[in-house]
């Protein structure tokens, strides 16, 4: 898999692109949880099955699988969603920013939040028709990000701006592990306002995106060599080990120790079956 930052006028708007191929004698298919992360994200795939969702822990008796097709928007998420992992073809995605919806995809982050949507639904279907057809015409991963590059200029509106200074600053402020309230002092907007504005940008509430990111900061604590998840628990801010833990546990659907014991290359997708 090649993973890389985009080129520089996308980076206000565009975190991370990747793209590669799993040829079918290497795929490993099984049940994955990825994490939330407070990013949006585009995933496309062909020459193998398409994204395949799964119910979560808590789903309800009887809940089935679903695909919303070969190319998705990726809303997000206060919680883990559930999918099959390790199929073969080829994947190629962005994983975006605060502000890209409005940038790029022309829409409200709040609209796409906690869900996967057919990007067609979004840009149009001669939009993304159009761009896997010259996606599946390359044969290298870096030929397929720089089509997707292009393809994501093309989309960016001519007049962009980038976040509100209110939203910009409010996110400064979680960055550091400040409280909401203290955000929303460095906003200068009211406690109501502020959650409109933040939804619209990134899709969820400063709370919701406050506990993504001490989950995150947990996360990385749990990669380093030997960790000791008490003393993990204290430093990501939670109140004592059992906090940390149920706060894991809601947002992952896996223990702390489960998470060690499955070892996940990559801190966010961690297989469960």
């Amino acid at each position: 898999m090649l993973a890389r930052p985009p080129i520089a006028p996308l980076r206000p708007f565009v975190r991370l692109l990747w793209a590669g191929f799993t040829p079918p004698a290497l795929a490993r298919p099984g049940r994955e949880h990825v994490l939330p992360t407070g990013h949006m994200h585009l995933a496309l795939r062909w020459g193998g099955p398409p994204l395949q969702l799964l119910p979560a822990g808590d789903a309800p008796h009887g809940a089935q699988a679903w695909s919303p097709g070969p190319a998705v928007v990726g809303g997000a998420r206060a919680g883990y969603y559930a999918k099959q992992a390790g199929t073969h073809g080829w994947s190629v995605g962005a994983q975006l920013e605060p502000g890209a919806a409005g940038a790029l995809l022309r829409t409200s982050a709040a609209d796409l939040a906690e869900r996967h949507t057919p990007l067609a639904d979004v840009c149009g279907p001669g939009a993304v028709a159009e761009l896997m057809e010259r996606l599946q015409a390359q044969s290298d991963p870096e030929a397929c990000l720089r089509v997707l590059e292009t393809w994501l200029l093309a989309r960016m509106a001519r007049t962009v701006r980038g976040l509100h200074p209110a939203i910009a600053a409010a996110l400064a402020s979680l960055h550091t592990g400040a409280p909401v309230q203290q955000a929303v002092q460095a906003s200068g907007l009211s406690h109501r306002h502020l959650i409109a504005r933040f939804r619209d940008a990134t899709g969820l509430a400063p709370k919701q995106h406050a506990r993504v990111l001490r989950l995150q900061l947990a996360l990385a604590a749990l990669q380093a060599p030997a960790p000791q998840p008490a003393g993990i628990a204290a430093d990501a801010g939670f109140a004592d080990q059992a906090h940390f833990t149920r706060e894991f546990r809601a947002l992952t659907g896996v223990t702390p120790i489960d998470w060690l014991r499955a070892a996940p290359a990559q801190r966010n997708h961690v297989r469960t079956g």
